[in-house]
């Protein structure tokens, strides 16, 4: 069965009491997963600062809702911070592969479901050696994404035979996650908003409204349907 990530990121605006909303939101959009991101724009002063009790607010307002929470870990603090949490997912962000590749196996050795986003990774063979618990997402590190920064998008999407498992997506509407859907791709994620005139960062103009991320997900999971049953 397919799944749908609302990315929130630092959509909140560093307005906690705006996180309630948008996982709200994202629950009532069909989202599977709201994620957030520990270590980016987190120093005390920045618009993403999280600490334990935040975070583990975020955490009580996902269960309330019956959604999974995720985050993007992008330093060996957040890693050390979101354990506390006993997640059942972690997620590496493109830039982590870069920058810190080791702590990438480390967060891979904590043995769950790893959701690997490939934005900045051009090379052929893939960064890590097998894991049954990794999950690669196709993606592209352009914000916003356009059509020529998509001219190797994956024809299938198919652990078996290239090794993708889903599409992590910075394009402006949702046409391209529903190509993906159609080939195969068996989780999205694409950035969330309630308002894509914001322009406190430059998120906001490439996510997903919830009446869009509902279209998406409704469309999706019909094409889905199909898929699965060979038509």
């Amino acid at each position: 069965m397919i799944k749908f990530i609302a990315e929130i990121g630092l959509n909140y605006n560093g307005n906690l009491d705006l996180c309630y909303e948008l996982i709200k939101h994202a629950k009532y959009s069909g989202a599977d997963f709201a994620k957030f991101q520990l270590g980016w724009k987190s120093k005390e002063n920045e618009i993403n600062h999280l600490d334990l009790k935040k975070i583990t607010l975020l955490k009580k307002w996902c269960s309330e809702f019956n959604i999974e929470i995720l985050f993007s870990v992008f330093d060996r603090d957040s890693l050390v911070l979101y354990k506390k949490l006993k997640p059942s997912y972690f997620k590496i962000p493109s830039r982590l592969i870069i920058n810190n590749f080791n702590l990438c196996n480390q967060i891979i050795n904590q043995k769950k479901t790893t959701y690997i986003s490939l934005g900045m990774w051009h090379k052929k063979k893939f960064p890590f050696k097998y894991s049954k618990n990794i999950k690669y997402l196709w993606c592209r590190s352009y914000y916003p994404t356009h059509d020529e920064h998509l001219k190797n998008f994956p024809k299938i999407f198919s652990e078996k035979k290239n090794r993708y498992y889903g599409y992590s997506d910075h394009c402006i509407g949702i046409e391209t996650c529903l190509l993906a859907i159609s080939r195969g791709a068996k989780i999205i994620e694409k950035h969330f908003t309630l308002d894509k005139s914001d322009q406190t960062i430059r998120d906001h103009s490439l996510s997903a409204t919830p009446n869009e991320f509902l279209t998406m997900v409704k469309i999706g999971k019909e094409i889905n349907k199909k898929i699965e049953k060979k038509i």
